[in-house]
């Protein structure tokens, strides 16, 4: 999972990609024999880039993600990070008999942070996502989107320079959404993240993203990219998130024919 290092004129190292995915395909074994999954992606994404996959279901999206997480292997080709990504995922994934301080508090010891230093570096999380003063609420005692706002305080306590989400907004309801939308761009933004985010949610890709690369299905191969060039701050309804969406969705309909899919 090593990553290309470029030399600026001062001598300094940086990294030329925070994520570069070549060739890779995956397949599975299954009763009707080997079935591919996904089939000779290509796929760069840059320092502080935000790239959102978009595809019907089964199209391979979160099996690529796992891939680029290191929690799986290519059947071909090569992936490289900038460092260890850290993953978001739909399902919060917090431990419910530890408070929300704690579970960050947890990613932070398990990064090798001084005991002495985690209550503090917590705190800053929580307040990064706007939860100041929730460290030591417990899970039940939080709504589904603050649960989701821990879980990205502790992916961010990993000070991975790439976050992968998928579909971490799924199951939420509309309001909470558009309001995570804005703390995930302002977060991005703030922090200069790269985000390779999963959805099947077009206005959502279109929203969040930089770029949107549409996926096929059976097998997944990349079918087209778009470059969103709409200025932020960005809302789920205006009218040039709402053209573009429409442009997709069509393109993504096109693709679900194809495959015959329903």
């Amino acid at each position: 999972m090593a990553t290309t290092l470029a030399k600026a004129a001062d001598g300094t190292e940086t990294a030329t990609h925070a994520a570069r995915i070549e060739h890779v395909s995956k397949s599975f074994a299954g009763p009707a024999g080997r079935q591919t999954v996904l089939d000779d992606i290509t796929l760069d994404v840059a320092p502080g880039e935000f790239v959102t996959l978009l595809g019907a279901s089964g199209c391979g999206k979160s099996t690529l993600l796992n891939l680029v997480a290191g929690l799986d292997e290519p059947s071909a080709g090569a992936i490289s990070t900038d460092g260890r990504p850290a993953l978001m995922f739909q399902e919060h994934a917090l431990f419910p008999w530890l408070t929300a301080g704690k579970n960050i508090e947890l990613a932070l010891k398990l990064r090798g942070v001084p005991k002495a230093e985690r209550r503090g570096r917590a705190e800053e999380l929580l307040e990064l996502v706007r939860l100041g003063g929730a460290h030591g609420k417990r899970v039940h005692e939080l709504s589904g989107g603050m649960r989701q706002r821990v879980a990205l305080a502790r992916a961010l306590a990993q000070e991975s320079r790439l976050l992968l989400m998928d579909e971490p907004f799924a199951a939420l309801d509309a309001i909470t959404r558009d309001v995570l939308h804005d703390e995930l761009t302002r977060i991005w933004r703030e922090t200069r993240l790269s985000v390779l985010f999963v959805t099947h949610n077009v206005r959502e890709a279109v929203r969040l993203a930089q770029r949107v690369v549409l996926l096929s299905s059976r097998p997944g191969r990349i079918a087209r990219e778009w470059t969103v060039d709409i200025e932020h701050p960005r809302r789920i309804e205006d009218t040039a998130v709402a053209e573009l969406s429409v442009e997709i969705t069509e393109e993504l309909r096109g693709e679900i024919r194809r495959h015959g899919q329903h």
